[in-house]
């Protein structure tokens, strides 16, 4: 059976679609509070751009996989028809939302809701409808699909947040561990630093006496 990269590219494409959402809603309040030759506004808008142009690239990719699919026939994928469909849907669904959000960032209006024709050709040869139909359940499966990949994200990055949670507090613990055994390291040194002066201290008092009475034995009478 043949390798289906949809999945791998449908998180790429679903992951830079919430990125372009997001410099959406971040160029729309700089349009709306800042001068229209602001540097801000200026760098916002490129930036949106950027990222459209990435998305429309994965965008592509996502399409061909669509495209192998249904021309070397979907069973070789362990697919159905329908699933064939439905990716097809999702691809016309997200390049919509793209050709918006580009109209909107180059103040054009948004071209109106229309059907792409598309060439489904099936293992048989047979062409199939040339038009796909967009309803409301083909809607509520894309939002599904997007919430369902938004919460795994999530979690994912909970996960990873967690586990870097986990790797500070031991380090913070072995951290905490060596400057304990550092500190009683210097309690010792500072012991043996006070009684090394005592000593020394004694040694010089004996060495002042000896020499006191020394002093008189080699004095002339």
């Amino acid at each position: 059976m043949s390798t289906d990269p949809y999945h791998a590219v449908q998180a790429e494409v679903q992951g830079s679609l919430q990125n372009a959402e997001t410099l959406r809603a971040s160029y729309l309040r700089i349009r709306n509070t800042a001068q229209p030759d602001s540097e801000e506004l200026f760098w916002a808008r490129n930036e949106l751009k950027a990222t459209l142009s990435a998305l429309e690239a994965d965008l592509e990719d996502l399409e061909e996989s669509v495209n192998v699919v249904e021309t070397t026939g979907a069973r070789l994928f362990g697919l159905e028809e329908s699933e064939v469909m439905e990716r097809r849907r999702y691809v016309n669904h997200v390049r919509r939302v793209v050709e918006n959000l580009r109209a909107e960032v180059e103040g054009r209006e948004p071209e109106p809701e229309r059907s792409r024709p598309t060439s489904m050709v099936g293992p048989s040869g047979r062409g199939t409808d040339s038009s796909v139909p967009e309803d409301e359940d083909a809607q509520a499966e894309w939002a599904k699909q997007e919430q369902q990949m938004i919460l795994r994200q999530q979690d994912e990055a909970i996960d990873s947040i967690a586990g870097t949670l986990n790797t500070l507090h031991e380090q913070a613990g072995l951290m905490g561990q060596e400057i304990g055994e550092h500190v009683e390291m210097l309690d010792d040194l500072e012991r043996g630093v006070d009684r090394s002066e005592a000593k020394l201290s004694t040694a010089m008092k004996k060495m002042r006496k000896f020499i006191r009475q020394t002093e008189g034995v080699f004095l002339p009478p």
